[in-house]
């Protein structure tokens, strides 16, 4: 093991090429940040001769970080050098919106010794107010009561590192009052609901995807991501090992974000007999394409909307996608699978995360355990409460035959809303050879789209005929006269 350098010595390594590389802090940017210099040589002698020459010529840097620098700069300066490396790109995304829209225009100013509880905590009442800065008609002027608690978790975590740094000797955030910690409002769907959301998906050809979803519990981003490979049709083994996100209107595929998040999933017999037809209709190594360029995944804001499309023409109550997670999940618990296999499946770090998340389940069915072994022992007539079922009154009747899909027949193709003003047609046959290919058309109403889909089909079945009529009399074996 090489012995370890001592700090302002700089450092020594091999590099891929075969020379060595020296490298030393020569200074400190106006944000304190370090500026580095290098120097290579062929050997690790010749390379540290350099190196030492290259310190006296720079001499000691001055150091910028102190007890008197602003708090917007400190803040900054541990974000990129002690926290920007470990986290995943989205979550860098909402450090720095909130670290650079929010705390450092408010409070980076103040001296980070100066810098009070009283400052921070009449920084939070004002964003609580006044602080959001888009769709304020929608959302009103003020953030959320997660936001803040946020935006005091960075303030609290530089804030510590300032203190172990010997910045300042005690951490104001400390103390802070904060908004309650609320959970998000749980909604899942009733089996009736369930019914006319996938009847529904089933005629905007959303059924498998949605029909998947509700079968395993994914995260929206994990669902999008899935590959034909990942998937074994004959043991029903469905690999789950990678998301997608959208990072600045670009798809971005990575790791999910646990490794307990990489697992796999059992899918049942009827579910892979499913997903066996779909495949036969889908040219593309994504087993949920983008409708628009079936060499990427779909788009997960897109799928959000035709989401809410999909509930409101089913006359289902409006839910996010990570409510149907909600549902599985609740329809597990309600159905007899333990905690732990639904945790594996779920893909949470521990059972403890389940148990929190689904308690009102949980403690319901506690409750009906504790009834029965009453009964067994005591010999009593207790009641066992039922799990609440999350029904609600159904004011849709009539819409259960509104929304009854229609079965497209073998050859007629299929019509995909891609947004309120514009359809696409797919005909997906195989051609003269033997092999698969798709066809597509694009219009502004489901009306001209199917008219345009019938023609293209029509023209499209015409092609195939006659260029398999041309290939059978290429075939066609020669008159003996001519063979001579």
């Amino acid at each position: 093991m090489g012995k370890r350098r001592k700090q302002g010595e700089g450092t020594l390594r091999l590099r891929k090429d075969g020379r060595w590389e020296g490298r030393v802090v020569v200074g400190y940017d106006d944000k304190g940040l370090p500026i580095t210099k290098n120097v290579t040589a062929k050997t690790k002698t010749e390379c540290a001769a350099k190196l030492e020459i290259l310190k006296e010529q720079h001499g000691k840097p001055t150091e910028k970080i102190n007890s008197e620098m602003l708090f917007g700069d400190w803040i900054d300066f541990w974000y990129r050098t002690y926290c920007k490396h470990t986290i995943r790109i989205t979550t860098q995304l909402e450090y720095e919106n909130r670290i650079y829209k929010h705390i450092i225009p408010e409070i980076g100013n103040i001296p980070i010794n100066q810098l009070a509880q009283s400052d921070l905590q009449q920084f939070y009442a004002r964003e609580k107010s006044n602080g959001r800065k888009i769709r304020v008609e929608s959302y009103g002027t003020g953030l959320s009561d997660r936001v803040i608690r946020a935006i005091h978790t960075n303030c609290r975590s530089a804030l510590e590192k300032a203190v172990q740094e010997g910045l300042i000797k005690t951490n104001p955030a400390i103390g802070c009052k904060l908004p309650p910690k609320k959970s998000r409002e749980m909604k899942v769907l009733t089996q009736d609901e369930i019914i006319r959301f996938l009847n529904r998906a089933k005629e905007e050809d959303y059924y498998e995807l949605f029909l998947l979803e509700l079968a395993t519990g994914m995260r929206r981003g994990e669902i999008l991501a899935l590959k034909w490979s990942d998937l074994n049709l004959k043991t029903g083994e469905l690999r789950i090992e990678r998301q997608v996100n959208v990072i600045h209107g670009e798809i971005i595929i990575s790791e999910p974000k646990t490794k307990s998040s990489i697992r796999t999933a059992i899918l049942p017999p009827a579910l892979l007999k499913i997903l066996s037809e779909y495949k036969k209709t889908v040219e593309s190594e994504w087993i949920f394409p983008s409708p628009i360029d079936d060499t990427k995944p779909r788009n997960p804001p897109a799928v959000r909307k035709r989401l809410q499309l999909i509930l409101e023409r089913a006359g289902c109550p409006k839910i996010r996608f990570h409510d149907l997670r909600h549902t599985f999940a609740t329809m597990a618990l309600e159905n007899g699978m333990d905690i732990k296999s639904l945790s594996a499946m779920l893909g949470h770090i521990s059972s403890e995360t389940t148990i929190d998340i689904y308690s009102h389940v949980t403690d319901t069915m506690r409750q009906q355990a504790a009834v029965k072994i009453d009964r067994q022992i005591s010999g009593t007539e207790a009641k066992i409460s039922q799990v609440e079922k999350h029904e609600r009154v159904d004011t849709t009747q009539q819409q259960d035959e509104l929304y009854k899909p229609k079965r497209r027949k073998s050859g007629t193709g299929c019509v995909t809303m891609i947004n309120d003003h514009l359809y696409e047609g797919r005909y997906s046959p195989k051609n003269a050879y033997g092999k698969r290919e798709s066809h597509n058309i694009y219009a502004k109403t489901k009306e001209e789209c199917e008219e345009k889909l019938a023609a293209m089909i029509a023209r499209v079945k015409a092609n195939i005929k006659a260029e398999k009529k041309r290939l059978k009399a290429i075939d066609k074996p020669l008159p003996s006269m001519l063979k001579n």
